[in-house]
């Protein structure tokens, strides 16, 4: 999805949660001054790790511990995006992520990590999150590229794939990058927060809204899409 799509969503999102989109704007800029000190691979680099490849992307809900558990010998030869938090849950059993979509919400330190062994980390700035910008964005030393939810053509390392939270935003990733299949793992949507979402000293009812949006979102792409599947303990996974 290219921007000229995503900002009609976009526009009812600031309006249901009252954000700011000056605010938005000035934590992409942020994000991209701190960017343009890194040598960062091209875009074609992400296009070719996703591109007509079957990928997995990893959401931080309830089911992702044991899902993980289950379908584990059928990550190996496929592309692994983790949403945000999701990240830990892989790396606490030893699966490195391909790619990691995060707005630094969850285990910094564990993402940051990653990026040093070889995972390609996506940064997405809002308004929210300028101070986490500014602290954790140096401490990355791997592949970089940022991500907004503004018009990302002022920008040279900030782009817009679609999507809102860390979760429907790695599928929309997956989607734009024409990957083969999409299984998506670690969604729930039935009013329960994963562990993983680390949400303990955050509101519980915007965090579900959140949710909600999170599940429209990646709806709409399914309703065009005959290859994005949500992947649920019991069913099936191509190996």
């Amino acid at each position: 999805m290219f921007y000229k799509e995503w900002k009609f969503f976009y526009k009812k999102i600031v309006d249901d949660f009252d954000f700011s989109i000056k605010k938005d704007n000035l934590a992409a800029n942020i994000l991209d001054r701190l960017l343009k000190k890194y040598k960062l691979i091209y875009i074609e680099e992400l296009n070719d790790l996703i591109f007509n490849k079957e990928v997995i992307v990893f959401g931080a809900g309830p089911s992702l511990e044991n899902s993980i558990k289950i379908y584990k010998k059928n990550f190996s030869n496929k592309i692994k995006i983790t949403a945000d938090g999701a990240t830990s849950a892989l790396i606490e059993r030893k699966i490195k992520p391909d790619i990691i979509v995060t707005d630094l919400d969850g285990n910094v330190k564990d993402q940051i990590k990653a990026n040093s062994d070889g995972s390609f980390v996506i940064i997405h700035a809002h308004g929210d999150n300028i101070k986490k910008i500014k602290k954790y964005v140096p401490k990355f030393k791997g592949k970089l590229l940022g991500s907004t939810q503004t018009d990302p053509k002022l920008y040279e390392n900030v782009y817009n794939f679609g999507g809102f939270t860390d979760g429907d935003r790695a599928v929309y990733l997956a989607d734009h990058f024409n990957a083969k299949k999409i299984f998506l793992v670690g969604f729930d949507f039935n009013g329960e927060i994963g562990k993983y979402s680390f949400s303990k000293n955050k509101d519980k009812n915007i965090k579900l809204k959140k949710l909600k949006w999170c599940k429209h979102l990646i709806e709409l792409l399914m309703k065009n899409k005959n290859n994005i599947h949500y992947l649920k303990i019991g069913s099936y996974i191509n190996k």
